[in-house]
C-alpha cells in the first residue's frame, strides 16, 4: 500500500490530478468506494441539514423520478439526498425509510399524498387513489381523499383535483366498494373484462386502465377505514406481481395506523376549535345581551365560517315570548304560536311526523316574526319582518316552517329532489343543500329555526356538521332567550318605575289635606291622655288621631332636634295613615296605640333615659309604620297561599313588607322626615327602624327573649352597647305591640272582639281557598275557646315580658298590673265556657266571607259579640314565673 502524502505540496498535486480526471474519480467512487467512505464524502461536500428537521424521503423520491426525466434541472435542490444514497439502499432499508416518512405525519391530506407517492415508488405503479370510509354503520360509503395521483403530482394539484368533484362509492359497489365491504384485496389483470370496473372516468380523461390492485386499509381493531388503489405499471409489466402485492399489503398495514392517528388528530383539532368557538359564543351571549341583532349575527358568522356554507339564516317565531310569559297565567294570548319540542335528537331526512302522528306538509307554515339572514362573506345580517305572503311564497321559509312544525332536524342533501318527493314545485332560490334545526329556549319551547344553505362545493352536510350545528342552535337559543329576558327585565323595571310613581302619587296625602292639618291647632298631650298607659282612641276622630301623632313628635322634641319641616311631618303622618288598609284590627288606630304606648314608656315609664334622641325618633317612626299595608292575614297564611310577599321573603314576611312600605313612603317626594339628617345618622335611624319593625314578629321575640331574661337576671343595668340596646328596643316593641292586653277591661274586651273578627275572617279564607281546617284561634266554630286561649296568650307572652320589664324598670309597672287584672276576667270567662255557657250571642257574621263579591261590602261587616256580666274574682292570682312550664293555646292579637 502506498503511504499517504505528508506534504502540502503532495496533497495539492493529488487534488489537481483528481480535478483534471473527474470521470475516473466518479467511476472509482461508484464501483470501488465503501459505503462508509461515500457517506463521509457526502457529509464533507453537502451542508448538513438542521438536526431538528428530518429530510422528507418523499421529496428525495420526487428528485429521483425527476432525475430520470430529460427535462430535469442540473441544479441539485438543497437538503435532498443524492440519487446514489437512495439507490444504494436495499429494499428493506427503503421500505423502513418510507414508513418513517409517514409515521409522524398528522396532516391527513399530506399523509395520503405521501402514501400514494411512496406506494407508486415501491410497486412501480403509474398512479394511485386513496378512499376513506365515512357514514354510519348501516350506510357506509367511500369518499375519495386523493384520486389519480402520479409520482410527479404535486400536493396542491392533487388536493385541488379531488375537491373539484366529490367521488362517493357505497360499500359493495365497484371494485373499491367491494374491497371495502369484503376486506379482501382485488388484483385485476384486465380491467375492461371485469364487470365491477367503471370505465366512465377513462372515457372522460382518455386514459386506459389495464391493471388494478386494490387493497383495504384497516385500523388496529380490524375495521376498514379506507381503500388504496394503484393502476398500471411503469416498467411494462403485464401484472402486479405477488411481490408487489406483498409490499403493498405490508406498507398499507403501517399506513392504516398513520391514517387513524391523523384522523384522531384531525378530530382533536376540530374539537379544540369547536370548544374555542363555543367559548366565544358563550362570551358573546353575555356581551351582546342588550342587542339581539348583534348576538344572532355573531352566532351566524361563527357557524358559517366553521361549517363552510354559503348562507345562514335564523327565523324567530315570537320576539315577545319572554316578556309575555308572566301574563300567561292570567290571560292566554290568542295570537301566540307556541310549539313544544318533543325530540331534539331526531335526525330525519325529510319524512317527518308531528306530535299528532300526522305527516307535516309545506302547506302548514308558522308565522315567523323576524328573519336574520347572513349572505356569503357578509359581516352584517339582513333583518326583515316578513308578511304572511312573503312566508308563503318563499320556499326556504316554508322549509324552515316545516322544521318548526315538526320540531325535528332536517338535512336535505338535494333540495330539488326533496321538494319533488314532498310534492312541491316552488323556487329553490339557488339552494342545493339545506340543514335546518329548531331553536329552543330554556323551557324547551321552539322559538325559531336555524338554517344553513349550500355546503361548500355542493356536498351534503355531514354528521360532524350536524353535531356542530346542534351546538350552535343550543347557544343561539340560549342567547336569544337570555337577550329577550334582558329586554323583558328592562321593560319590567320601567313598568315598575311607572307603577311606583303611580303608587307614590296615590299613597301620598294630597296638598289640600296636608295644608289643612298643618294649619290646625295641636292639642296638648294631656288633652289626649298620651302620657298614660290607659290611652283610648275610640272617641278620637281620624283628624284627632293624626294630631295625636304630631303631638308625640313635638313633645319628644324631635321636630326641633332633627329639623323636620312641619309640613313634611304632617304629610308623612297623613301618608302613613293612608297606607293602612281598613282591616278589623291591624289598621291605623292600632299603629297609633302602639306608638302612644312607646311614647308613654318614654315619658311616664322614663325609658328615654336609656335612649338617645335618634333612638327615640326611630322607635316612634317604627311604631307608626310597623303594620303598614297589613292585609288582615298573618305570615303563615302568606306562606300557605304562596303569595308574592312569601316569595320575596321566606321569614318575617309581613314585617319585611311593612318596612318596605315605610321606606317607600319616606322616599316619596315631600315625605322624607329624615331629610335633614347627616348620612351617618340617616343610616343609623334606618337601621333602628328596620330592626324595630322586624322585632314585632313573635318568632323574633321568642328568639331574643331568653337572652334578654338572662341579662336581667344577671343584674344588667348598662344598656348603651349596640347589641344590648337593640335587644332592649326589641322587647319594648313587643311590649307596645301587645299593649292592648293591658288596657282597661272594657277596652281590652272590645279590642279582643276585633282581633277575633279578623282572625275568623282569615280562618274562613283558609277553609275557602286552601280547603284546610284553620287553627283554633281562627276557627269561627271554636269561638267559645277564645277566653281560654287569651289566658294562655297572657301567661306565655305578656305577663313574663311585662313582669321582667317592671322589675327592671319600675315605671312601666302599670302594664303588668293591668294585664294581671285582665287575666282574671278572661279566666272567669273560660270557666263559664266550661260550665256550658257562651260568651258570644251570635254564631256567625251577617254575611259569610265566601259570599262577598264586592270588596267595599267588607267595610260594613262587624262581628256582634256580647259577654256575660261576671262578678269580680275574689281569690288571689297565683304568682307567675316567666319560665313557664305550662303551655296554653295562644290567641295572638298582633
Amino acid at each position: 500500500m502506498m503511504p499517504p502524502p505528508t506534504a502540502e505540496d503532495d496533497l495539492a498535486s493529488a487534488g489537481s490530478w483528481l480535478e483534471s480526471n473527474p470521470a475516473l474519480l466518479e467511476r472509482w467512487l461508484r464501483d470501488h468506494a465503501s459505503p462508509e467512505l461515500l457517506q463521509r464524502v457526502q457529509h464533507a461536500v453537502l451542508p448538513a441539514a438542521p438536526a431538528a428537521k428530518r429530510t422528507s424521503i418523499t421529496s428525495d423520491l420526487f428528485q429521483l423520478w425527476l432525475a430520470a426525466s430529460p427535462a430535469k434541472s442540473d441544479q441539485q435542490p438543497q437538503n435532498v439526498r443524492p440519487r446514489r444514497d437512495l439507490e444504494s439502499m436495499d429494499e428493506a432499508e427503503l421500505f423502513m425509510e418510507l414508513i418513517r416518512d409517514v409515521a409522524n405525519e398528522l396532516d391527513i391530506d399530506v399523509l395520503c399524498h405521501k402514501i400514494l407517492v411512496n406506494v407508486c415508488l415501491l410497486t412501480h405503479a403509474d398512479r394511485g387513489s386513496l378512499f376513506l370510509a365515512r357514514g354510519p354503520p348501516d350506510e357506509r360509503y367511500l369518499t375519495a381523499k386523493l384520486f389519480d395521483v402520479r409520482h410527479d403530482t404535486a400536493f396542491e394539484e392533487a388536493v385541488k383535483q379531488v375537491r373539484s368533484e366529490e367521488i362517493r362509492i357505497p360499500f359493495g359497489v365497484g371494485i373499491a366498494g367491494t374491497v371495502a365491504q369484503s376486506k379482501m384485496l382485488i388484483n385485476i389483470k384486465d380491467a375492461y373484462n371485469d364487470p365491477r370496473f367503471n370505465s366512465e372516468i377513462d372515457r372522460k380523461t382518455g386514459y386506459q386502465t389495464k391493471l388494478i390492485l386494490c387493497m383495504p386499509i384497516c385500523n388496529y381493531e380490524g375495521d376498514v377505514i379506507g381503500v388504496a388503489q394503484i393502476i398500471n405499471k411503469t416498467d411494462d409489466s403485464l401484472e402486479f406481481t405477488n411481490h408487489d402485492v406483498e409490499v403493498f399489503e405490508r406498507y398499507l398495514t403501517f399506513c392504516g395506523i398513520g391514517i387513524q392517528n391523523a384522523q384522531l388528530f384531525e378530530v382533536s383539532v376540530l374539537e379544540y376549535r369547536r370548544n374555542q368557538i363555543l367559548l366565544n359564543l358563550a362570551r358573546s351571549i353575555f356581551e351582546e345581551q342588550n342587542n339581539l341583532e348583534c348576538l344572532v349575527t355573531k352566532i351566524m358568522k361563527e357557524a358559517q365560517d366553521l361549517l363552510k356554507c354559503d348562507r345562514c339564516a335564523v327565523y324567530l317565531l315570537d320576539l315577545n315570548c319572554c316578556e309575555a310569559s308572566h301574563l300567561e297565567k292570567i290571560l292566554e294570548r290568542p295570537d301566540k304560536t307556541r310549539i313544544a319540542i318533543t325530540d331534539n335528537n331526531s335526525n330525519d331526512k325529510g319524512n317527518l311526523v308531528t306530535d299528532n302522528n300526522q305527516k307535516a306538509t309545506l302547506d302548514n307554515f308558522c308565522t315567523f316574526t323576524t328573519v336574520f339572514e347572513l349572505r356569503a362573506t357578509g359581516t352584517q345580517s339582513l333583518v326583515s319582518r316578513p308578511s304572511s305572503f312573503d312566508l308563503k311564497t318563499s320556499t326556504l321559509a316554508q322549509i324552515a316552517s316545516y322544521t318548526a312544525c315538526t320540531g325535528k332536524l332536517l338535512n336535505i342533501a338535494d333540495v330539488k329532489t326533496w321538494l319533488k318527493e314532498n310534492h312541491h314545485n316552488g323556487d329553490t332560490e339557488s339552494a342545493r343543500t339545506i340543514l335546518c334545526m329548531p331553536i329552543v329556549n330554556g323551557q324547551k319551547n321552539i322559538i325559531g329555526v336555524a338554517q344553513l344553505i349550500n355546503k361548500a362545493n355542493g356536498v351534503p352536510f355531514t354528521e360532524c356538521d350536524i353535531s356542530l350545528f346542534e351546538a350552535f342552535a343550543i347557544f343561539c337559543g340560549l342567547g336569544i332567550h337570555n337577550t329577550q329576558m334582558y329586554e323583558s327585565a328592562c321593560k319590567l323595571m320601567a313598568k315598575q318605575k311607572v307603577a311606583l310613581e303611580c303608587l307614590s302619587y296615590h299613597a301620598t296625602a294630597s296638598n289640600e289635606v296636608t295644608d289643612k292639618l298643618a294649619k290646625e291647632q295641636i292639642p296638648s298631650a294631656d288633652n289626649y291622655n298620651l302620657y298614660n298607659f290607659t290611652f283610648i282612641d275610640f272617641d278620637l276622630s281620624d283628624e284627632d288621631t293624626c294630631k295625636a301623632a304630631i303631638r308625640m313628635f313635638l313633645d319628644c322634641n324631635l321636630v326641633q332636634q332633627f329639623h323636620i319641616p312641619y309640613e313634611v311631618l304632617c304629610r308623612w303622618i297623613l301618608s302613613v295613615k293612608k297606607n293602612y288598609r281598613p282591616v278589623k284590627y291591624h289598621n291605623w288606630r292600632h299603629a297609633l296605640n302602639v306608638a302612644q304606648t312607646m311614647f308613654a314608656m318614654f315619658k311616664t315609664g322614663k325609658m328615654d333615659r336609656f335612649m338617645c334622641d335618634l333612638d327615640i325618633l326611630g322607635l316612634i317612626v317604627a311604631c307608626l309604620c310597623h303594620d303598614l299595608d297589613h292585609r288582615g292575614t298573618n305570615n303563615a297564611f302568606q306562606t300557605k297561599t304562596e303569595s308574592p310577599l312569601a316569595i320575596l321573603y321566606s321569614t318575617s314576611t309581613m314585617e319585611h313588607h311593612h318596612f318596605d312600605q315605610c321606606v317607600m313612603i319616606l322616599n316619596t317626594e315631600s315625605n322624607n322626615i329624615f331629610q335633614a339628617l347627616s348620612p351617618d345618622d340617616y343610616r343609623k335611624v334606618m337601621k333602628i327602624v328596620e330592626t324595630a319593625i322586624l322585632s314585632t314578629d313573635l318568632a323574633m321575640y321568642f328568639k331574643k327573649r331568653n337572652k334578654f331574661l338572662e341579662l336581667v337576671e344577671n343584674g344588667e343595668f348598662d344598656w348603651q352597647s349596640d347589641d344590648k340596646k337593640e335587644l332592649l328596643c326589641g322587647m319594648m316593641m313587643t311590649a307596645c305591640d301587645v299593649s292592648a292586653i293591658a288596657k282597661p277591661w272594657d277596652v281590652q274586651h272590645r279590642v279582643a272582639k276585633m282581633v277575633a273578627d279578623e282572625f275568623f275572617d282569615q280562618g274562613d279564607l283558609e277553609k275557602l281557598q286552601l280547603k284546610e281546617q284553620p287553627v283554633a284561634m281562627m276557627d269561627r266554630e271554636r269561638k267559645d275557646e277564645l277566653p281560654q286561649m287569651q289566658v294562655g296568650f297572657i301567661d306565655v307572652i305578656c305577663l313574663p315580658l311585662y313582669r321582667v320589664l317592671s322589675e327592671t324598670f319600675p315605671w312601666v309597672k302599670p302594664l303588668y298590673e293591668e294585664t294581671v287584672e285582665n287575666r282574671k276576667h278572661w279566666q272567669d270567662l273560660a270557666e263559664k265556657v266550661e260550665m256550658g255557657l257562651t260568651w258570644i250571642d251570635h254564631d256567625t257574621i251577617d254575611k259569610p266571607v265566601e259570599t262577598i263579591t264586592d270588596p267595599e261590602e267588607t267595610k260594613d261587616i262587624e262581628l256582634t259579640v256580647q259577654t256575660l256580666h261576671t262578678a269580680p274574682i275574689c281569690q288571689p292570682l297565683p304568682p307567675l314565673d316567666h319560665k313557664l312550664k305550662r303551655r296554653h293555646k295562644l290567641c295572638c292579637i298582633l
